[in-house]
């Protein structure tokens, strides 16, 4: 009989590695985020990003507690997402290439709430003259992805806004609707000062380059941005009216050693003992192809052992004080980075005090393009 979870069983008969998820802290997690950017900001729009789950159920699930659409980081991301029945999205990153462009015009031929950014005159030039050839008449809402810091896309403010606002505003199939300014380099800065500071700073540049457009006769209605890290500080700004968090949902090690431990680590990798190495030593069954290491090792859930990767199918645990392992013994993992660690998943198993509710799978897994 072929392997096949089902609802109903405990998450103790699942085969490792696999991604558990457990429903009351991810609700809580939901929770807390919404009721605290809601008390600061009743206004201010959710926009998950949906590079973190990878799920239309999670993404439907979000908005049903509050949120307002949701982002996703690639075309192809948004391509499936859509199919699913998802489809107030706005795409993050740029689209360049003449194949993306193609894919990107039947997207919009089919979904016309999928959302752009452009960050130069002849990526959104390409995009026109695509839509031109397609005979498509409604223009494609577009923002203007604008540098806040992080120096990895995005115009930069001032007059090359100005320039490419009023480049796009001439398009006949671009609608310009707002700015972007994600603050990625802030996300995980330690300490909350330094951060809020720092994030303030960047909310200046995008908020008074978002009236600047406005002045030059622009209509901003979209000022986006915000993380995790720091859409507390973002809702808080007058002019900004969406914020993208994403990891709180789950969190990972690098988030909860920047922010704290406000959201729980809802996501972990449950492995099984598969060798003993030592007295207090012992191999696991999940290594690069199950955790990823980019932002450091990930960390056992259960306090006092200590982590080293053994390669692509394994991994390490030692201890001093913590409690024996031996060969057979299930442990989970939380993740040191949420996203690409959900990428290396096929399924998310949902569990309520050990026993599993749900089942999702990782609809835009290996989505890149």
């Amino acid at each position: 009989m072929p392997y096949s979870p089902q609802v109903g069983d405990p998450i103790s008969s699942l085969d490792t590695p696999s991604m558990i998820v457990d429903l009351e802290l991810m609700e809580a997690n939901i929770t807390k985020l919404f009721t605290h950017l809601r008390k600061l900001q009743p206004k201010i729009d959710i926009r998950p990003h949906l590079k973190t789950t990878k799920s239309a159920i999670l993404a439907k699930r979000l908005n049903d507690a509050g949120a307002k659409g949701g982002c996703v980081a690639k075309l192809s991301e948004a391509e499936v997402m859509c199919d699913l029945g998802f489809t107030d999205l706005l795409i993050t990153c740029e689209i360049v290439g003449k194949r993306k462009v193609e894919r990107l015009v039947e997207l919009h031929r089919m979904y016309r709430s999928v959302r752009i950014v452009v960050d130069s005159e002849v990526g959104a030039s390409k995009i026109d003259d695509a839509l031109e050839k397609s005979g498509i008449n409604d223009p494609i809402p577009t923002l203007i992805d604008l540098d806040v810091g992080l120096h990895r896309t995005g115009v930069q403010a001032g007059e090359p806004a100005l320039k490419l606002a009023r480049h796009v505003a001439g398009l006949k199939h671009l609608r310009l609707i707002g700015v972007q300014g994600y603050e990625g380099h802030l996300q995980h800065v330690h300490g909350y000062e330094e951060r809020k500071v720092s994030c303030l700073e960047s909310m200046k540049i995008l908020t008074e380059t978002a009236e600047a457009l406005r002045k030059d006769g622009h209509q901003i209605d979209i000022v986006t941005t915000g993380g995790t890290g720091t859409a507390e500080f973002c809702v808080t700004v007058p002019g900004i009216t969406e914020v993208q968090p994403g990891s709180f949902l789950f969190m990972d090690t690098d988030y909860r050693n920047a922010i704290g431990t406000q959201f729980s680590n809802s996501l972990t990798i449950l492995s099984t003992i598969i060798s003993k190495q030592g007295p207090k030593a012992v191999t696991f069954d999940a290594g690069l192809k199950s955790l990823t290491t980019d932002s450091g090792l990930a960390e056992c859930k259960t306090v006092g052992y200590v982590h080293a990767n053994l390669g692509d199918e394994h991994g390490s645990l030692s201890w001093t004080d913590a409690p024996d392992l031996d060969v057979g013994d299930r442990i989970e993992m939380v993740p040191s980075h949420i996203d690409p660690t959900i990428n290396l998943h096929d399924v998310y198993y949902a569990h309520r005090q050990g026993v599993i509710k749900e089942i999702w799978p990782v609809d835009t897994r290996g989505k890149v393009q």
